[in-house]
């Protein structure tokens, strides 16, 4: 591993690491240069510490590239990375100087006879910001061959010339693609929405010509690859698609109701050995019109037969979204032959949500299966209490495997089953959740289910209490609320923070508790203003007001704004086979609005 392994592994990210990461650069050894390089990327990027301390190391740096022994581009790289960060943990931004004062002598490299030097060099001048480097790229784009080169200078150019960069349209045809969209992802850059479609024409010719991933952290701001500014323009970005870049399910993330007019290009875009992106067209699916399900169904049937099962579960989940009845056969048949793995709980939630009655077989198949089963398999019996009812003795032996996944959804599935799952063995299991306190959100989930399954709030109260006292009371108070209002002895635990804080989270513990709504609506309405995720299992403030049949005039405009809103409000980081969050929170503020009497 050489001298850097072991120093690196007792203290990752510290700024003590650098003299000893610098001295590895000096190393004739490349294995240790390698190592510790991994190191030094990470100040680009999120290692805080060294970001700091690294800026005075950057003379130092600049003349390892010069006269050190070896990795020149990944120097180069990284001082241009160094440059570009921003979100830099000093918004002095001292890096960025840093590097351009030590520019001036790695400006010959510019003319280096490595390729891959040339372009690193190129990429440090994008970076460091220097105008006095224009006649010195000018030459370059006189003189490089290298279509890549030719293309980051390109850009570099048009993020450091200051005029109107007219000179860039004579380069929209030229005979290397890279070059001409270049040129084209730089006027678009600095065009207004709507974007030409002879430009948007143009990166949609040159892209296909040479397709290739874009790369958006080579450039610091204002540079924006052309894919992601495409996007801010809807008839932009579905013109581009037509013209064969690659973007429907970008177009459906950031804007609502596209989902009809990019599936056809969605479909093409779903490889048949990529789970993820059959999960994409699971999400997409959700919001499409019935009509066009069967070239869903049509599209996804043959990866029923992949040996993949991440394959064939995310198919099944597709189907299911696409309404096609042979995913509840299909979801059984997971459920039996797979049930201790996540994509089959996804598949048999995907069943669950869209057929309903229907999908009883998958539930009963989830009861057979508990035992050995993926704990989120657990959630699907929520919808069908007689399965879960009958599998009460299996549930409860899952609650013994602390430390699993298994207590947090068998405690919430007794709270959702209530007085129906009474009974001796679910009653002691639960007891046992709040008293041995083995973690402490399962303690409060089994201590409000507990209530729920005898109608005794005892043991829960005294959890909350102690809870309340040793902690502040935002940790819990929601699921105390749940108690309704035999919750009432902890309020002297969670009005100061109504009182004081105003905070939604209090304003939901107090209406559930009191139905006061004279120091609660407000709190909860200027929250739904926000337009947060909507989770399961957490209440939103969205449904709280629409189970009060309240809202404040103050809120009914900006929510009518989002509800209508073309651009999606929500954003959805962790695409699966379910609805996109926004069209959830859209779905639930339209309730709202619908259902809720306007107060002053």
């Amino acid at each position: 591993m050489g001298i850097v392994g072991v120093e690196q592994a007792k203290a990752y990210g510290s700024a003590g690491d650098l003299p000893g990461l610098l001295r590895a650069m000096e190393s004739t050894d490349p294995d240790v240069r390698e190592e510790a390089m991994q190191w030094l990327g990470s100040a680009t990027y999120h290692d805080d510490g060294l970001a700091l301390s690294i800026t005075g190391a950057v003379p130092r740096l600049a003349r390892l590239v010069l006269g050190g022994p070896g990795h020149r581009v990944d120097l180069l790289r990284l001082l241009a990375g160094l440059a570009r960060r921003s979100d830099w943990p000093d918004a002095a931004q001292p890096a960025r100087r840093a590097v351009a004062d030590a520019l001036p002598p790695l400006l010959p490299l510019a003319h280096d006879a490595d390729t891959d030097v040339r372009d690193a060099t190129v990429l440090l001048i994008g970076a460091s910001g220097r105008r006095d480097t224009l006649p010195l790229l000018w030459t370059r784009l006189e003189r490089e061959t290298d279509p890549l080169v030719r293309a980051h200078l390109v850009t570099a150019l048009g993020l450091l010339e200051p005029g109107d960069g007219a000179w860039r349209h004579g380069l929209l045809t030229d005979p290397e693609p890279r070059v001409a969209l270049a040129a084209a992802e730089d006027l678009l850059r600095t065009a207004g929405v709507p974007l030409p479609a002879p430009l948007v024409d143009r990166c949609a010719r040159a892209f296909t010509a040479d397709p290739h991933e874009p790369d958006g952290t080579l450039w610091p701001a204002p540079h924006t690859v052309f894919t992601e500014r495409l996007l801010d323009d809807a008839e932009a970005a579905l013109r581009a698609l037509a013209g064969g870049v690659p973007i429907a399910y970008e177009i459906t993330g950031r804007w609502r109701d596209r989902e009809a007019d990019v599936l056809p290009w969605a479909l093409a875009e779903t490889g048949a050995h990529e789970n993820w992106g059959l999960d994409q067209l699971a999400q997409l699916t959700c919001a499409l019109p019935v009509a066009l399900h069967a070239r869903v169904r049509d599209h996804v049937l043959p990866q029923l037969a992949s040996g993949d099962p991440r394959i064939r579960a995310a198919a099944v989940a597709v189907l299911a979204r696409a309404r096609a009845p042979r995913a509840v056969e299909e979801a059984v048949r997971l459920v039996e032959e797979l049930p201790g793995r996540y994509d089959t709980a996804r598949a048999a939630r995907a069943v669950a949500d869209e057929f309903g009655a229907a999908a009883v077989p998958v539930a009963r198949a989830v009861a057979r299966r508990l035992r050995d089963g993926h704990p989120h398999l657990v959630e699907v019996l929520a919808r069908f209490p007689e399965p879960a009812v009958a599998a009460v003795d299996d549930l409860v032996a899952l609650l013994a495997r602390t430390g699993t996944g298994y207590p947090p959804v068998v405690v919430a599935l007794f709270d959702r089953l209530g007085p129906a799952a009474a009974g001796d063995a679910a009653e002691r299991a639960l007891m046992a959740c709040v008293t041995e306190r083995a973690h402490s959100s399962v303690s409060a989930v089994a201590g409000v289910a507990y209530h729920r399954v005898t109608g005794d709030p005892g043991p829960a109260l005294s959890f909350f209490r102690e809870e309340m006292t040793a902690f502040h009371p935002s940790l819990t108070m929601e699921w105390a609320s749940r108690l309704g209002p035999a919750a009432a002895p902890l309020l002297p635990f969670i009005e100061p923070s109504l009182t004081r804080d105003g905070t939604a989270s209090a304003a939901l513990a107090v209406w559930r508790i009191t139905g006061r709504t004279e120091d609660t609506l407000e709190p909860l309405a200027r929250e739904a203003m926000r337009w947060q995720r909507i989770y399961d299992g957490l209440t939103h403030p969205v449904s709280t007001l629409t189970e009060m049949g309240l809202l404040p005039r103050f809120a009914v405009e900006p929510l009518r704004r989002g509800a209508a809103s073309r651009r999606r409000v929500v954003h959805d980081f962790m695409t699966g086979p379910e609805p996109h969050a926004d069209d959830v929170s859209r779905t639930a503020v339209r309730r709202l609005l619908d259902t809720a009497r306007i107060v002053d």
